[in-house]
């Protein structure tokens, strides 16, 4: 057949074919009431088949609800951040103002309220286009546009380019295919649904889905409050996104715009005095622009936390089919996410670290800052002095949570210093020893012999070990062994305890190593040898808080669909320590934040605070974890760089030559307590019944079976692992695993 035949033949079918649907519209009324009813064409051919043309089209059509922005919510109900695959905000009709409904219908289908669905003048339009072979344009009805919208949109979310390439395909094909949708969605849809359903969908700008974004874009307001010259400009954008953009082209636009007016007008949407004032109105006079928020990187100095909790509602397997299920309902599903973030605290974390450090020191020095709520496991704070982001320029810009584990995006966790000495301190009690007794302090090498180890024996070494020049000596008092932090005490402690046991007692508190390898049980764990994260610090400080009550830390409580909860979050708690050890571990930890001890600086005039500060080898790392019975906090200040020296360093503008964990750390959390506890009672820690920091004291019995003597232990090919000076001057070991 010849081309000129084959585009005869061509032709004639699109004739044919839109007579049919010409046919089936002109009986829209009788059509839709279920009646048939033949008609007869030009060249004599019935179409009691055209009205087939409906036939087989679901009254549902099950269109994928549209794609909508998430948000996650602080503490109390502001916004963190939102994350979307398209900027969308849903809403129903009552949130769209009349002026924008009037505007969309002046604009694309002033004709609206009176067809069944299809144009009949619009489908004639196309008609001809397609037959004098312009290009198929125009002619689409508000209801038509609602279902190629739709059909592209479950595209998107599908992820299947076949089904958008159908929907936008320049075809009478594809027409025909939206004139049979749109009818049948006439039947069970009223104009209101439609037209709320097209301005929810529709695209007006670059990134702009749906009316209430582009409300908010362009005019920062809601949809609901669009004055007549704003939602002229929005209803303008539809036909042409990019080229109407108002901020891209404003001239443009207005023209456009004033387009819009002109078919209100003329439509009795509004009088020529609103008319004549809009026009008169410059566009960029009307605009607000506001920025769009996509992502953690527009939550501020709250953005690590943003990160973790979009971390963990990833990993989070009590709903959604699978990770990339959760990802999608996160960027497409309209969710909110309730998390446990203080606005108050996160705001005062930040402060305090900055004010010490500022982003961009020129130490280079990093600090790190986790608060946790005891009996709850709630994340309140979490804040760093870096810029979070990717930009190669800035040294200071990172991704990377120092908070968290690597689990979580975080770091590989750093050595923990003398604050570890906390969980041998625990055991110690936990054997039915006291404060009081006095223990040899002198540094020296203990033979692995001389250690007990029930689950890794093989970890044990001979172990050599420092004190800090002027400290230690001789006998002295675990009491004050732990104000002063001398590394000598709690090693010999240690010698006489279960190694299993203080490391285990770490993680059932909810210690973890920052880099996700297995716990070293070796003697250097005493001295914080284990790789950890600041936010476990502070989830085992808050565990000993609640006297034994260890949560697991949570970064949000619920996460909602459209009103309807699709997970709800309690606190995952247990008692894993008796509570009198924990009563009788914070009754010596209240000592070193006291006058003359380690952790001096770290005191908050009238609250009760209990702490302990850590300093790792040559001043790489320094820490103070403390709390009081309502928040737990841990807080690391060191080089993210390997094992980097702080001795000797100019930090924020003032040398030091040793910097340890009752500097910095320990001022930071002076400061942001009071503030982050701000109007909140000052509430007091339950002694314990036996006084365990003043003698004689009567013992109470071990509530473990572990072998507490210096006799055991077990064989070892390690070597030596490294020595160590107590708190104030680099008192963790190297960690050699």
């Amino acid at each position: 057949m010849s081309s000129s035949r084959q585009q005869g033949a061509t032709a004639r079918q699109i004739m044919t074919q839109t007579f049919a649907l010409l046919s089936a519209i002109i009986l829209g009324g009788a059509l839709i009431a279920g009646m048939v009813m033949p008609v007869v064409t030009a060249a004599g051919t019935t179409v009691n088949a055209g009205t087939a043309l409906f036939e087989g089209v679901p009254e549902d059509l099950g269109f994928t609800e549209p794609s909508e922005q998430s948000v996650i919510l602080a503490s109390d109900g502001s916004v963190l951040a939102r994350f979307y695959a398209e900027n969308r905000i849903v809403v129903a009709s009552d949130q769209i103002s009349d002026h924008m409904k009037n505007a969309a219908v002046s604009i694309e289908d002033r004709r609206f309220y009176e067809h069944h669905g299809v144009d009949v003048q619009g489908i004639l339009g196309a008609l001809v286009s397609n037959i004098t072979g312009s290009t198929l344009s125009g002619g689409s009805s508000i209801t038509q546009q609602y279902v190629r919208n739709a059909l592209i949109e479950q595209g998107r979310v599908s992820g299947d380019d076949s089904e958008i390439n159908e929907a936008t395909e320049k075809s009478i094909g594809r027409k025909i295919n939206e004139a049979r949708y749109a009818v049948s969605i006439e039947k069970t849809m009223s104009k209101d649904e439609i037209l709320t359903g097209y301005l929810n969908l529709a695209q007006f700008g670059r990134s702009e889905y749906g009316v209430e974004a582009a409300a908010q874009r362009y005019f920062s307001k809601n949809a609901a409050d669009l004055s007549i010259t704003e939602a002229a400009t929005l209803a303008g954008i539809t036909q042409s996104p990019a080229r109407w953009d108002p901020i891209r082209h404003p001239e443009d636009a207005q023209k456009r715009r004033n387009t819009v007016l002109g078919t209100m007008l003329e439509n009795d949407y509004i009088t020529q005095e609103e008319y004549d004032k809009a026009i008169d109105t410059p566009l960029e006079d009307t605009l607000k622009v506001s920025d769009p928020q996509n992502g953690c990187e527009s939550a501020g100095n709250s953005a690590y936390f943003c990160e973790y909790v979009v971390q963990d509602i990833l990993q989070d397997d009590s709903w959604g089919e699978d990770r990339d299920d959760r990802v999608s309902q996160l960027y497409r599903g309209g969710l909110t996410i309730h998390s446990t973030m203080d606005p108050s605290a996160q705001k005062a974390a930040y402060n305090s670290i900055v004010e010490e450090i500022p982003v961009g020191d020129g130490s280079g020095t990093k600090m790190a800052l986790s608060s946790v709520e005891p009996n709850t496991g709630h994340i309140k704070a979490m804040a760093q002095n870096t810029t979070y982001g990717n930009d190669a320029e800035d040294p200071y810009a990172t991704t990377v949570n120092l908070n968290a584990g690597v689990d979580m995006k975080g770091g590989s966790g750093r050595q923990s210093g003398s604050t570890f000495k906390v969980f041998t301190l625990i055991e110690w009690l936990r054997q039915g020893h006291t404060a009081y007794e006095t223990i040899n302090s002198n540094s020296g090498t203990i033979p692995r012999s001389q250690f007990y180890s029930s689950c890794a024996p093989e970890q044990l070494a001979d172990y050599k070990f420092t004190n800090l020049e002027g400290k230690g000596g001789g006998n002295m008092t675990v009491l004050e062994s732990a104000r002063q932090s001398v590394n000598g005490s709690f090693v010999h402690m240690a010698s006489k305890l279960d190694m299993c046991n203080i490391g285990n007692i770490a993680q059932d508190l909810g210690v973890q190593r920052g880099d996700g390898e297995d716990w070293a049980y070796v003697p250097a764990q005493v001295l914080g040898a284990n790789n950890i994260s600041p936010l476990s610090l502070s989830v085992a400080a808050a565990s000993i808080a609640a006297e034994g009550n260890a949560c697991k830390p949570m970064s949000f409580t619920s996460i909602e669909d459209d009103d309807e909860e699709i997970v709800k979050k309690e606190p995952d708690c247990e008692q894993v320590l008796d509570k009198e050890v924990a009563r009788e571990t914070t009754s010596v930890l209240k000592q070193v934040v006291s006058n003359g001890a380690t952790g001096e600086s770290a005191q908050v005039p009238g609250r009760e605070v209990a702490g302990k500060t850590g300093t790792s080898n040559n001043d790489y790392d320094a820490w103070f974890m403390g709390y009081t019975p309502q928040l737990a906090t841990a807080i690391w200040h060191g080089h993210t760089e390997g094992q980097t020296s702080m001795i000797g360093s100019t930090i924020n503008g003032r040398y030091y030559y040793e910097v340890y964990g009752g500097l910095f750390p320990a001022q930071v959390f002076s400061a942001y307590l009071p503030q982050a506890l701000e109007g909140q009672s000052n509430e007091s820690f339950t002694a314990p019944s036996r006084n365990v920091t003043k003698g004689p004291s009567t013992s109470r019995p071990s509530n473990s079976s572990s072998n507490s003597s210096n006799d055991g232990g077990g064989s070892s090919d390690s070597g030596d692992n490294g020595g160590g000076s107590d708190d104030d001057g680099g008192d963790s070991e190297d960690d050699d695993d």
